[in-house]
């Protein structure tokens, strides 16, 4: 009888369990009181079978058309406020910066990262401590310093090399300027580079691109959405593997410099931390081993994916509207003269070229939707009430593309960032890098990177249109990061006096 009891006792408490489970999915989420408006969602997937998976740019700006630029879908269960236009990102990244500092969690990202690092970690001491500790290493190791340009200028040598020995013939340039920034940042991290043919570097590539593929994927939403399916083997265990596999080659290189080091005599970011860490000892300190992995990998994340795409695009565009590639070399030629050498200092005299390059970063729109932001505490933003802890997600693309702040906002027109005397202006609306306090840490690099390897590109190559290919696709693959389509060109050597 006592055995009927139990099992009849944990039947019922199963089926409790089953009917709240029941209840919990099929309950459609409910918006609170002065939460941002948004469209119905549905119950478990939210406003998810709204969004196209491939691209959800127009279905964001068709919402922000009926319900304004701030408001609120579901993604699942999770609500999420989106913010369209400069007006709306820039009260919440700049005038209210502290309360939009934090970062989502419980999402893939964190799990992969395991919120450490600088893109993701939250918003706090740890965080704090390791950004002003990289923007510290980043400036010993040359940044903004004429060391720099020469680490910058080396590697561009590589890639001159390589259209040299390929002149006039078609070529893909992706591989090798994504290889050239990987290397450019692994110069400052790890005090080394790699030969473009090396299985590390390619390893190194692949993992990143895999990774950043499929953190914007229907997979990663899955996984964020329904957390059940976790632990089954489906696509989205790509990443955690991938990452798995790049933090034991961190990790093997740190081990390497703790035996070659000599404190005080930094050779790169990680000498600097490890003595960092001697010096603070472990009272006190946010500094730890495990901290500098997750550092090393989104510091080499950022300064491979990001800038390499920006200059993949600017190649594109450059062979695209060959007028302006002319102009731009017109100006490099007036002003370098018979300089060995570009230097950064040089960009001041370049109007046309800066306008150039700052407008195709507009059009390459590097980050859609920025990096996810989280509120730190319960505030408001433009009269709505946001809760603590709520996701915020920054639409850039609409930022730059907003018609009342681009002459032609869809089109690739350099004078957007020239004034009427021919001088290079930047409006308030190029928030190519985001704002505030979680702005691209590596903004200053990319900047340097962008100007000192297109420029000299240009002086030594004409970058033509292959006649045997069909015509140029400049609609970027969304993404997280947003990349060109794969392209060839043609580098024809130009004749220089």
């Amino acid at each position: 009888m006592l055995g009927w009891l139990l099992y009849l006792g944990l039947a019922f408490s199963a089926l409790v369990l089953l009917l709240v489970l029941v209840l919990v999915l099929l309950v459609t989420p409910q918006r609170g009181p002065n939460f941002p408006p948004g469209p119905p969602a549905f119950p478990l997937l939210g406003n998810l079978l709204q969004l196209s998976m491939k691209n959800p740019l127009p279905d964001l700006n068709k919402i922000a058309h009926r319900y304004g630029n701030v408001y609120s879908l579901f993604l699942g269960r999770r609500p999420a406020v989106m913010l369209h236009g400069l007006q709306a990102v820039k009260e919440a990244l700049m005038m209210r910066a502290t309360d939009f500092a934090g970062r989502p969690q419980g999402l893939m990202v964190n799990h992969v990262t395991d919120s450490k690092g600088l893109i993701m970690a939250d918003y706090g001491p740890a965080w704090k401590e390791h950004r002003r500790f990289a923007l510290s290493a980043m400036r010993n190791f040359g940044l903004g310093k004429v060391t720099m340009e020469q680490r910058i200028l080396k590697e561009t040598a590589f890639i001159c090399s390589h259209f040299e020995k390929n002149a006039r013939t078609p070529v893909n340039p992706q591989g090798l300027i994504h290889s050239a920034a990987s290397n450019i940042i692994c110069s400052i991290l790890f005090g080394t580079r790699y030969d473009y043919e090396d299985n590390v570097l390619s390893f190194i590539i692949k993992s990143f691109k895999e990774n950043a593929e499929a953190a914007n994927s229907a997979w990663a939403m899955i996984y964020d959405t329904l957390p059940l399916l976790r632990r089954l083997p489906l696509p989205f265990q790509k990443i955690f593997k991938n990452y798995d596999a790049l933090k034991k080659h961190t990790r093997d290189i740190i081990a390497e410099h703790k035996q070659t080091r000599v404190l005080g005599e930094p050779r790169d970011v990680i000498d600097c931390y490890l003595d960092e860490m001697e010096k603070r000892g472990t009272v006190g300190s946010c500094l730890d081993e495990e901290r500098l992995v997750m550092l090393l990998l989104d510091l080499h994340f950022a300064g491979t994916d990001t800038s390499s795409n920006t200059i993949l695009t600017a190649l594109l565009y450059l062979t695209t509207y060959r007028d302006a590639q002319v102009l731009c070399q017109h100006e490099i030629d007036s002003v370098l003269g018979e300089s060995p050498d570009v230097s950064y200092d040089d960009r001041h005299q370049m109007p046309f070229f800066m306008a150039t390059i700052h407008e195709i970063q507009r059009l390459a729109n590097i980050a859609p939707l920025g990096v996810f932001h989280a509120t730190t505490r319960n505030t408001t933003l433009m009269g709505y009430h946001i809760p603590q802890g709520t996701l915020v997600i920054t639409n850039l693309t609409s930022v730059l593309h907003e018609a009342s702040h681009w002459e032609r906002p869809h089109e690739f027109f350099p004078a957007h960032f020239l004034n009427s005397r021919g001088e290079f202006v930047k409006p308030e609306a190029f928030l190519a890098f985001s704002a505030g306090p979680r702005v691209c840490l590596g903004e200053a690099l990319a900047r340097m990177e962008l100007f000192l390897i297109l420029v000299t590109l240009l002086r030594r190559f004409h970058f033509v249109w292959p006649k045997s290919k069909s015509k140029p696709d400049l609609k970027p693959v969304f993404g997280g990061i947003q990349a060109p389509k794969p392209y060839y060109l043609e580098a024809h050597p130009r004749r220089r006096k």
